[in-house]
């Protein structure tokens, strides 16, 4: 049995901890909200405690997925931080979407300390996390990567070092930005659909057999077409996440004029008081501009 934290129980930090536990490890839990760490103890079993550091000591892994750059400093740094309670030689794994910035900056911090920085950023979203089905793209030390797998294992169905320190972030960013384009095109295929007087449906039980088909298509046509978008990552986190994709796109000379575009779409689906609504909602303006 190993002794693990896990900081931020999320929509996707709840489940991952949970499969940790049910392997058989000692889980710690923090949760800014204690409430959900209480429930999650009474679900799962394991411990919670009431700040990062008391989670994280004496901990060999602790695991991190939490909202955005600020929020990961503030989980593992200063008095309370994880940085502050962990021994040395252990392993910090960032599951966090953040810019490369903050992961270099704690990157150095931890090894300063004597510790060890994963950044290992996911994707597959809530139902991801909930069947142990996530992509995980690394970067950080070899050793580090290595005794960390097999517990990132536990929830994954890819996880793979990429490079160095950043290079899991850049990868996620990678990542978003191909989903970006994906759901705008997905989005004016169906809207061009309806205009043109066919049954989505049935436009995507052909089109998704070719070149067209996507995971996207396959997963998210038929919500689209019937107005929910409760199924997933949320439109607010996406801008967030282009974001850090456009910023870093300024840095390194990457041209990204289709996910400028689309993040523009997503301030729309924002205005039109659609912040929590899953990322398929591009779809949904589009009804809305008619």
């Amino acid at each position: 049995m190993t002794k693990l934290a896990f900081l931020g129980l999320g929509v996707m930090g709840y489940p991952m901890a949970g499969h940790l536990q049910a392997a058989g490890h000692e889980v710690c839990v923090y949760n800014r909200t204690t409430a959900k760490a209480e429930a999650w103890t009474k679900e799962h079993g394991g411990t919670y405690a009431p700040t990062p550091r008391e989670a994280a000591a004496g901990a060999d892994f602790v695991m991190a997925c939490v909202g955005n750059d600020d929020d990961l400093r503030s989980v593992c740094l200063g008095d309370d931080g994880a940085f502050a309670g962990m021994s040395k030689g252990a392993v910090f794994v960032d599951h966090t979407t953040v810019s490369e910035k903050v992961t270099k900056e704690l990157y150095n911090a931890a090894h300063t300390t004597g510790l060890n920085f994963v950044d290992a950023p996911i994707s597959g979203g809530q139902a991801g996390a909930e069947n142990a089905q996530l992509g995980i793209m690394c970067g950080g030390d070899q050793d580090a990567y290595d005794a960390a797998e097999p517990f990132m294992n536990v929830y994954a169905k890819v996880c793979r070092r990429i490079g160095e320190s950043g290079a899991g972030q850049l990868t996620k960013m990678s990542n978003q930005i191909a989903i970006a384009g994906l759901v705008q095109g997905l989005s004016e295929a169906l809207h061009f659909a309806e205009k043109a007087g066919l049954d989505g449906r049935a436009v995507v039980e052909v089109i998704s057999q070719g070149a067209a088909g996507s995971w996207q298509m396959n997963n998210r046509h038929e919500t689209m077409l019937d107005d929910h978008f409760e199924y997933g990552f949320a439109a607010d986190w996406m801008r967030k996440d282009l974001g850090i994709c456009l910023e870093a796109a300024d840095e390194n000379g990457a041209s990204l004029p289709v996910t400028a575009l689309v993040d523009q779409f997503y301030k729309d689906v924002q205005k039109m008081g659609g912040g929590r609504w899953d990322t398929s909602s591009l779809f949904k303006r589009l009804r809305k501009m008619g």
